[in-house]
């Protein structure tokens, strides 16, 4: 009986020996969760036994538990590289539409050559479906892909709206709006331009000119007529319930009573159409006519045409030619002062080659792009389980679900009781080198009074067999 105690307690020795060396050889190993032998004693029982005598049978291992206490953060300059900071386990996929998935700490992403998030084994990192906002579609392990970085060009936005806010000098001499010619600057007071782009992202220069005009009084309220090009061509303003070109109307003083007398229609010397401002007696802004100021297509060649446009002229040929402008103007003022445009922003967006990919706290993944959009890929998806230490182990310090574990919880980054995800940053092996030396000694230590017990026992019954 001594023989086999001591042996069990050998072979128990060397299996807390070979657990602390394992998680010393694995102190480097990214997202590594060390192991710790669990052992129980053996006792033979019977209905005939006298307990309060009974020895024992020696020990055995009853478990090798893992622990999944948090790692520390290792802080890279690679933003795939990713950490759990917190509860969770990143979901992989061996096979690209497959669903049988592992899960892992190790965040040591990169791309394979088909531009898809993957670990240094091949496997597919998982994410959640998202909305253009952001916003998660569905937290389920059945509808979560595989992440993809864009290859092609963010791709263009035609302009359709621009904001414009300025302040037109009150005391600017007037004009006749009836001689404005863009190509003659003493027909104008003002101008500003800004950068719009067409369906196929080609870029193009709008101009919004300025007239103040002789005696422009109408009801008591102060008038400016404005016109607007594309690349230095005239563009109408449209009359979007008529159809057709149309143009504002200002008032003209011709009996100097501060009233108009005479009404004008804001037109060029050219012909084209323009809108109107007006603004009251504290220069603040009362009204544009007409209320919804939208150019004409941009493609049309004919002003009169309600044809679409083919984009002749101005934009480039298989461009989208009926484009419209429409000009918003966000509390503009006429005080005695300087002309100054204090905002000018327009909606549309050039071709963009990717510059950029990060991950927030949450988990989404943003493909940043040099044209100034950005494209939400995805959200990272997390799992995790009411049994962790159930969890089978793979290899490639990856687990999979199994009876024990239970079915794996998924969610999302920093909602719950998940964590939030760290970039650029890798969660290092939660082994404590000192405690594993330690341990190292004390299961030495225990093989070796296992050994003296063996030994001893060997003794005995030596001597029992040199009796005669």
């Amino acid at each position: 009986m001594s023989f086999n105690v001591s042996l069990s307690g050998l072979n128990a020795a060397q299996k807390d020996l070979d657990t602390t060396s394992n998680n010393i050889a694995n102190v480097n190993t990214v997202g590594f969760k060390e192991s710790r032998a669990e052992f129980a004693d053996v006792y033979s029982n019977s209905l005939f036994s006298n307990a309060a005598t009974s020895v024992g049978s020696g020990v055995a291992t009853a478990s090798i538990a893992q622990q999944f206490h948090q790692g520390s953060m290792n802080f890279t300059n690679n933003a795939l590289d990713l950490a759990v900071n917190g509860s969770g386990f990143f979901v992989t996929n061996q096979e690209f539409g497959g669903q049988d998935f592992s899960y892992t700490r190790a965040g040591a992403f990169k791309l394979n050559d088909s531009n898809f998030m993957v670990d240094s084994q091949g496997n597919y990192l998982m994410a959640l479906p998202v909305n253009p906002d952001g916003t998660v579609q569905s937290v389920a392990l059945s509808t979560s892909t595989p992440v993809q970085i864009p290859q092609v060009a963010g791709q263009p936005k035609a302009s359709t709206s621009i904001d414009l806010s300025m302040n037109l000098p009150a005391n600017e001499p007037a004009l006749d709006p009836a001689n404005f010619d863009p190509t003659d600057p003493s027909t104008y007071s003002t101008s500003t331009s800004v950068t719009v782009f067409d369906s196929l992202g080609e870029a193009h220069i709008q101009t919004t000119y300025f007239v103040k005009p002789t005696g422009g009084s109408l009801n008591n309220n102060n008038q400016w007529v404005g016109f607007t090009t594309v690349d230095n061509q005239p563009v109408n303003v449209w009359d979007t319930a008529l159809g057709v070109p149309d143009s504002g109307q200002w008032g003209q003083d011709t009996t100097g009573d501060g009233v108009a007398d005479v009404t004008q229609n804001a037109v060029g010397a050219n012909g084209q159409t323009g809108f109107v401002l007006s603004f009251d007696d504290l220069g603040s802004f009362s009204g544009s006519d007409p209320g919804l100021i939208e150019t004409q297509s941009l493609g049309l060649d004919d002003p009169t045409s309600l044809a679409p446009g083919d984009g002749a002229g101005i934009v480039a040929p298989g461009a989208d030619g009926t484009q419209r402008l429409r000009l918003n103007f966000v509390n503009p003022t006429q005080y005695a002062a300087p002309f100054e445009v204090t905002s000018l922003a327009q909606d549309g967006s050039t071709v963009g080659r990717l510059t950029n990919v990060e991950v927030s706290a949450d988990g989404l993944i943003n493909a940043t792009y040099s044209n100034g959009t950005q494209q939400a890929l995805g959200k990272v998806a997390l799992a995790r389980f009411s049994n962790e230490q159930g969890l089978t182990q793979v290899g490639n310090t990856s687990w999979k679900a199994s009876q024990s574990s239970g079915d794996p919880l998924v969610g999302e980054p920093d909602v719950g009781s998940f964590g939030t995800i760290r970039s650029a940053a890798l969660e290092q092996s939660n082994v404590d080198l000192t405690s594993e030396l330690v341990d190292l000694i004390s299961a030495q230590r225990n093989f070796q009074a296992n050994s003296r017990a063996l030994d001893v026992s060997n003794q005995l019954s030596q001597n029992i067999l040199q009796i005669r």
